[in-house]
């Protein structure tokens, strides 16, 4: 199940509402890095082939798209995509569909695999992944320098924090938010002051320890930093010579410099983009439930999260695709229903489709039926199938007749199902099945 990190945090003081963007604003100078190396363990074979942030999502999109969606309608324009595990997706799609910043104009997202960085060995940890790029950093003399991870689901105008931070003179500042309790330990757990000065950072902490006055809440990082520059560099030359560091921000950065450094929270309400009288929204989608529930979200005939927001645009894929087509069965009825999202190239061909996601260019044959599941770009289900609770991974092909999320021992026995009993297929796993028995393509 998705976390629900969207309480409204009560604890910080507010401060005023910015300008709007002029050429002297701040974000002119701010370099941001994005960290986009991880695997993603959690969401299991998923990505056996890709790093995290090139995961498909909401349909068209990839999950770094979020992020760099973010920086763009920011007005930061400077940003390094720091890669490292199986990154080759991820470069095309950044390659290929976000190459329309105005290089001439010093405009840029690069992408920057760990091995071309001065000849250094792969990322140790987030701080060693920043610090191997000091020197692509230090080429554009940026006053501040923004790290953000490359596989969160939010929309947030980093203006905000950058003003927050520079109204307080801070050193670093960190973009937190309310978590239940019961979820702290998976994130950086801090304490702050009256004035928002962290004085408490615990990384995923056994025990976390909840906020003052809040029983049940804790106050969580999310992985979304603000640093002046030259401190940044200062702290990260001092970290690399640590024999005893782990060189990430969250082991070792943050809880060294809240002591001798200025390090302040920054409330993610207040820059959070379109959220009205809403809970600000933010998902962590690092395991194959999360992932399944935040896509099954925006089925909602009411979502939390607002995709088709023309004043905060999330960009993803350039390519021009046909419309969707429904195509009536032969006895003139077709199931499409409501609480769905299908996307363009989608083919549905007399099929039932209820409370689900069809990404790009997926095909639906006769008879089939499709509930509360999500499919992924360019699979193919033949006739008359049975789908209940499932992500299907993309480039599948799943025969006519095939039965999933009916039997969930019999499901273990060939697929993973998760803890709350969603069950991932993906072209490997279905490897198994005879090659000889394809599915019968909706226009073959």
């Amino acid at each position: 199940m998705a976390h629900a990190l969207s309480a409204p945090v009560q604890c910080f003081p507010r401060c005023n509402e910015s300008e709007e963007l002029g050429a002297d604003h701040p974000v002119r100078s701010t370099y941001a890095l994005v960290l986009a190396g991880g695997r993603g363990a959690r969401l299991k074979q998923m990505t056996d082939g890709c790093a995290k942030p090139a995961v498909p999502f909401a349909g068209s999109l990839k999950i770094i798209d979020f992020t760099l969606s973010n920086c763009v309608n920011s007005g930061i324009r400077q940003i390094s995509v720091l890669t490292q595990y199986k990154a080759q997706s991820l470069n095309r799609h950044i390659g290929q569909d976000w190459a329309f910043l105005g290089a001439d104009g010093g405009e840029f997202i690069d992408v920057v695999p760990s091995q071309q960085s001065a000849g250094l060995a792969g990322y140790s940890g987030t701080a060693d992944a920043v610090y191997q790029n000091l020197s692509r950093v230090r080429r554009t003399n940026p006053r501040l320098v923004l790290i953000l991870a490359g596989d969160h689901v939010y929309k947030m105008d980093y203006r905000r924090i950058i003003e927050d931070h520079l109204k307080r003179n801070a050193d670093l500042t960190v973009a937190c938010i309310e978590v239940p309790l019961a979820q702290a330990s998976a994130f950086g757990v801090m304490g702050i002051d009256a004035r928002a000065r962290i004085r408490v950072f615990d990384e995923k902490p056994a025990c976390p320890k909840a906020i003052a006055g809040r029983p049940g809440r804790a106050l969580a990082s999310m992985g979304i930093y603000v640093f002046d520059a030259d401190f940044l560099y200062r702290e990260l030359q001092r970290d690399a010579i640590d024999t005893g560091s782990s060189h990430d921000f969250g082991h070792d950065i943050i809880p060294r410099v809240i002591s001798s450094g200025r390090v302040f929270a920054h409330d993610f309400a207040s820059s959070c983009v379109g959220r009205g009288n809403a809970e600000p929204y933010w998902r962590d989608v690092g395991t194959l439930d999360a992932y399944w529930q935040a896509n099954m979200d925006l089925a909602r005939p009411d979502p939390e999260f607002n995709l088709y927001d023309d004043s905060w645009p999330i960009r993803g894929k350039l390519q021009d695709m046909p419309p969707k087509a429904v195509v009536f069965n032969d006895e003139g009825s077709c199931g499409l229903e409501g609480e769905s999202l299908v996307s363009s190239g989608c083919v549905v061909s007399g099929a039932t489709v209820r409370r689900s996601m069809l990404f790009s260019k997926a095909q639906v044959g006769n008879g089939s039926v499709i509930e509360d599941s999500l499919l992924l770009p360019n699979v193919v289900l033949g006739r008359n199938c049975t789908l209940r609770r499932v992500i299907i991974d993309s480039h599948c092909v799943l025969p006519d007749g095939m039965q999933i999320g009916l039997n969930r021992e019999h499901d273990r026995s060939r697929f993973t199902v998760s803890g709350n009993g969603v069950t991932l297929v993906t072209p490997a796993m279905l490897g198994q099945f005879d090659k000889h028995v394809p599915a019968t393509r909706a226009y073959a």
